[in-house]
């Protein structure tokens, strides 16, 4: 018997794009100079991810019926996600990201839920055979937070490992419950600020900060602090898993592409450090191409990056140090 599945409960978007040299001030019309719609939203990128990684996964979500569900369902389906969970809303558009991108590469984003903000806990209860089948599921924060919190208990009562990427990061405190229900708590340094109250400029704060998440609730707290890696927080001591050195060219996705490479490796057996290690190898391949989706790598990918030890990786002491 093989691994079990990947659930991802998620938000779908459409990112719509726009590229002008300067973001235009109220009531200006300004010329754009380029125009690009890609699929988007946290949980189909990471469901994507996963796909892309090898594991079997499922999506359960909300799209409008209309030509942008379509589209974002068949790429998912594309790249191998079991999209039959994911339900078509009359009524209501599918969640749409408005994004304006400067000449020095500064963006403004506004988001329209759409149907992101009408998955419900009922919807949870009825793929109550979804977390049956799963080894972990993967939650964010673009679709309601009672719908989130309903996932981790379902998943908890199943058996799955919870990994939540709190993201976008709520103004306030998130519930005790649900930071109780995660096996793995997934922040950035920004997210991990504001859940602990006080900033993370570096890699000495994160150490900190990253204990503290700790006794919040969650088993295990993996600090995400870009190219130098990520701080482990879990019984009890804190390890730091370096990052690689790449060029870099987009960090969109990044965090999503680490996410979906974690669930995978814990669903295939790894270890949580050797996970991190794995998310962090597919993580810094994702930042070498643009986009989100398209950004994601393949296995053969990932796996091919893990030999490269004399251009990538740290010598293998260092990966475990604390």
């Amino acid at each position: 018997m093989g691994p079990k599945r990947v659930l991802v409960v998620g938000s779908l978007n459409m990112d719509l794009i726009v590229y002008c040299d300067r973001r235009p001030g109220p009531g200006e019309t300004l010329a754009g100079t380029a125009f690009a719609m890609a699929p988007g939203g946290k949980g189909a990128n990471q469901a994507l991810a996963a796909a892309r990684l090898g594991g079997h996964v499922s999506l359960l979500g909300r799209v409008g019926e209309d030509a942008f569900g379509e589209r974002l369902l068949g790429s998912l389906r594309e790249a191998g996600v079991d999209t039959r969970p994911v339900a078509r809303t009359v009524g209501v558009s599918t969640g749409v990201a408005l994004i304006t991108v400067d000449g020095n590469g500064e963006n403004s984003i506004v988001i329209v839920p759409g149907a992101n903000g009408l998955l419900t806990p009922n919807d949870v209860a009825a793929g109550a055979n979804l977390f049956r089948e799963a080894g972990a599921v993967l939650l964010q924060l673009e679709v309601p937070l009672e719908t989130v919190v309903a996932a981790a208990r379902a998943a908890a009562a199943a058996g799955a490992r919870v990994l939540l990427d709190p993201a976008p990061v709520p103004g306030g405190p998130l519930p005790r419950e649900l930071l109780q229900l995660a096996d793995v708590l997934l922040p950035n340094q920004h997210e991990a600020g504001v859940l602990a109250g006080r900033a993370v400029p570096d890699l000495a704060a994160a150490w900190d900060v990253a204990g503290d998440l700790l006794d919040l609730g969650p088993r295990a707290v993996v600090l995400k602090v870009g190219a130098q890696g990520a701080i482990v927080a879990a019984n009890g001591r804190c390890d730091h898993v370096p990052g690689l050195e790449v060029p870099a060219v987009d960090t969109t996705g990044a965090g999503d592409a680490f996410a979906g490479a974690l669930g995978v490796a814990l669903v295939e057996g790894l270890d949580l450090l050797d996970g991190v290690a794995f998310a962090n190898r597919a993580a810094a391949l994702s930042v070498t191409r643009r986009g989100a989706q398209p950004s994601m790598p393949t296995r053969h990918e990932v796996d091919r990056l893990a030999g490269a030890r004399d251009r990538y990786e740290p010598p293998e002491d260092a990966v475990r140090s604390s």
